[in-house]
């Protein structure tokens, strides 16, 4: 296998017609949303050849699908994610929602941790749940204390509290530790909280380091978690996902509608099932030259960008960027689009903690990330 995969030219790339090349004009870099600028994993595009010679176009089966995820699930990490307890559903967010519906009734609480993923807020308000934030601490990890308050306050909102805890962690790229989970599952025990864990980045971690599945972990038992290969192998377009539930929690799998899973793709799950099984040598080169770009932003910003700060996040392909130096205001991301014409998400999107910060996608070539550098450092000039 060829050893960059982060290499496809500006060219190239602006021939797509995805929302990350369209969004903006030509003249833009976009470095925001969460697409990669790879070629189409090669196990994948051949899963895709063989679907159309065959015409297997029709409605999805869900068995090899979830049989991929458990085996990447017990290579991985180690957990033997049982197929017998997972559901198919169209994408993680719509996962999201639909079990947030599952657990209780409009009115309950839901606690998040920003700065964090925007759709959180969006699912929270689509199910008519009260939001009750516990931040991260300074140090972009879970603050146990701040989130044991925040699971009293939730207790007492409602009848069915629930923590959507994003495991790694979009935007900052923190990779909970097993032991930081294990005391999250010890305080929703205590108050009656019951945990969804969004998992979809956690394919994507630095080399050496290691994801934890909260439902690897026996105290993970009453948690649901959803993943799927969309971020891992950039599948954003192919839409399926898994939701998993601990082996106390199936009667809230249950409970979730049959036809939820429906609006997954039959194509989405061979392309995903593909990754998942014959895609994992082409992730592996992919997490090093996710290292490289890191390397190579390490290097970047202190020559462009001193006043920039950026702590390197073990997970994801985002660097979280603090920008609250250059004297750019709460959105730093607005100018180095309107000045230097390189497109990133804007950290007040993101919520409490994200004013002054944007969020870079390190998954594009040395040359881009290079370029976009510069032209950020022009901007804030």
């Amino acid at each position: 296998m060829t050893r960059r995969i982060l290499n496809q030219p500006l060219e190239t790339l602006r021939r797509r017609t995805s929302v990350k090349w369209m969004a903006h004009p030509a003249d833009v870099l976009p470095l925001w949303v969460a697409e990669m600028d790879v070629a189409t994993v090669p196990a994948v595009a051949d899963a895709m050849t063989t679907a159309m010679e065959l015409g297997d176009t029709g409605y999805s089966w869900p068995a090899d699908y979830l049989r991929a995820v458990s085996a990447f699930a017990a290579d991985r990490w180690g957990w033997q994610a049982d197929p017998a307890r997972a559901r198919l559903v169209p994408d993680v967010m719509i996962g999201i929602t639909e079990t947030l519906r599952a657990i209780g009734e409009p009115g309950d609480a839901v606690v998040i941790n920003p700065p964090v993923y925007e759709p959180f807020w969006t699912v929270i308000d689509a199910t008519g749940r009260t939001l009750v934030e516990a931040p991260l601490g300074a140090d972009d990890r879970l603050d146990l204390a701040v989130l044991e308050r925040a699971y009293e306050t939730a207790a007492g909102l409602g009848a069915h509290p629930t923590h959507l805890l994003c495991s790694p962690h979009n935007p900052t790229g923190t990779v909970h530790t097993a032991a930081e989970l294990v005391a999250v599952m010890e305080l929703a025990r205590a108050y009656g909280v019951q945990v969804v864990v969004d998992e979809i980045h956690a394919p994507v971690v630095r080399p050496g380091v290691t994801h934890t599945p909260l439902l690897s972990l026996p105290e993970g038992a009453a948690a649901v978690s959803l993943l799927s290969a969309s971020k891992g192998w950039n599948l954003a377009g192919f839409k399926a996902a898994a939701l998993v539930a601990g082996p106390d929690a199936h009667e809230l799998l249950a409970s979730i509608p049959a036809d939820v899973s429906y609006g997954a793709s039959h194509l989405a799950t061979q392309a995903q099932a593909a990754a998942f099984d014959r895609g994992r040598e082409w992730l592996d080169v992919l997490l090093l030259d996710l290292e490289d770009n890191r390397r190579l932003l390490g290097e970047l910003l202190p020559e462009h960008l001193p006043a920039v700060r950026w702590s390197v996040g073990d997970g994801t392909y985002f660097a979280w960027l603090d920008c609250r130096d250059l004297g750019l205001g709460d959105d730093p991301a607005r100018t180095f689009l309107d000045r230097g014409r390189v497109a990133l998400s804007s950290g007040t999107s993101f919520g409490t903690g994200g004013a002054g910060f944007a969020r870079l996608n390190l998954a594009t070539s040395p040359e881009i990330l290079t370029e976009a550098v510069r032209r950020m450092a022009a901007a804030a000039r």
